[in-house]
């Protein structure tokens, strides 16, 4: 049994893509918090424990085991199927402010070997992401 819920796990993957480039944007804080309030995944979630939650991820990536430990957090508590979930999360984050930075692009990959997303399923889930990024110039 995890140490926390797959929601709070899913807030961790949220926080260490944004604190990856050490700069949480309003845009992405924006992304995430609307992420909470309409994904399915979040249905029992409660919004106002984000706050908390981001603080105590903040706090273990500060720790001496810092992403490997957030990342066996997240591991433990995450289901194998719904490592997709964690990843399409991870990078409608990376995308919300509307440029990917090395930090990020770095992060992503480290996601998808250790959680062995493979490289299909990981293409499909960033072009949808960039699809949904596209502003319609007139």
């Amino acid at each position: 049994m995890s140490t926390i819920s797959p929601e709070t796990a899913l807030v961790y993957t949220m926080v260490v893509v944004s604190a990856s480039d050490e700069t949480m944007t309003d845009s992405e804080l924006t992304r995430m918090t609307g992420m909470v309030g309409y994904l399915p995944a979040f249905m029992d979630y409660h919004v106002e424990r984000l706050r908390t939650d981001t603080q105590s991820c903040i706090e273990l990536l500060q720790s001496d085991e810092g992403l490997d430990a957030v990342f066996g957090l997240i591991e433990e508590a995450v289901p194998e199927t719904h490592y997709d979930l964690m990843y399409s999360i991870a990078c409608e984050v990376a995308a919300s402010d509307g440029m990917l930075s090395q930090e990020e692009l770095r992060l992503l990959e480290m996601i998808r070997h250790y959680f062995n997303i493979d490289r299909l399923t990981a293409a499909a889930i960033e072009r949808g992401i960039a699809a949904r990024q596209k502003v319609i110039l007139s």
